[in-house]
């Protein structure tokens, strides 16, 4: 037998993967059977028909990898013989039995309550945490919140907030400018999570488009005023929040 056939075998049988199937098998069995049986008539293949040692190793290995695939379940490719026979298929081509299915869930539903609103006229709940837009609070008494820590400053991920502060003449500091840009805002409310006297909050509007970019940079009269219109929707908000924080 000639070397080419060896070159043959040395060169299938690496590609073997794991979708090769049982009929695979039974041909590397085989072709392995005629390799060692073949005689040869080539002067430098006289001294036995025993494959090299190399491939001989290779194909013991790629066997072995087969059987322990086919002992753990792997059949190769799916089985359609058990699957819907020719006719059923006919069936559901001919008889638009998909379509029909789809016409009847679109039946069912036109009998159920609608799931959609008429926004604006209609809104959903929104949830105690929800980020909308900021606004600073003050105590019952009038006076600020803000205590000018810059904690939310140095926190804010986008760099959107810009504070300037002064002392007080009780030595307390108070904020003379508390910008934000809300073009640059990504509503993550770490500004709300690190500000130590609840004076930044995120409020539950969400309605606050405007015609030109201007609008949307917020300096603390606007913050202020946002805060004393909606004081008692905060208020209620961060009561119903204030067990998880």
């Amino acid at each position: 037998m000639s070397l080419a056939r060896t070159y043959l075998v040395s060169g299938i049988v690496p590609r073997l993967n794991t979708n090769a199937t049982s009929s695979a098998v039974r041909s590397i069995i085989a072709t392995r059977r005629l390799l060692s049986s073949s005689p040869c008539s080539h002067a430098q293949h006289a001294g036995g028909n025993k494959l090299p040692s190399g491939l001989e190793s290779r194909l013991e290995e790629r066997l072995a990898a087969i059987q322990e695939l086919q002992r753990e379940g792997f059949r190769g490719p799916e089985d359609y013989s058990k699957g819907p026979s020719a006719l059923d298929k006919a069936v559901h081509i001919f008889f638009f039995t998909e379509i029909i299915r789809g016409m009847w869930v679109v039946l069912e539903q036109f009998f159920r309550p609608p799931y959609t609103i008429m926004y604006p006229f209609e809104k959903g709940p929104l949830s105690p945490r929800f980020r909308g837009e900021h606004a600073l609070r003050r105590y019952p008494s009038g006076e600020e919140r803000c205590i000018a820590c810059k904690l939310c400053e140095a926190i804010c991920p986008a760099q959107a907030i810009t504070i300037e502060s002064e002392a007080r003449q009780d030595g307390s500091r108070k904020t003379t400018k508390y910008d934000i840009d809300m073009t640059k805002c990504i509503y993550c409310g770490f500004c709300a999570e690190a500000c130590p006297v609840d004076a930044i909050v995120e409020t539950q509007n969400q309605e606050f488009s405007t015609e030109t970019r201007e609008e949307l940079l917020y300096n603390k009269e606007k913050l202020l005023a946002n805060g004393d219109r909606a004081e008692a929707e905060i208020a209620a908000n961060l009561h119903a929040d204030h067990l998880y924080r």
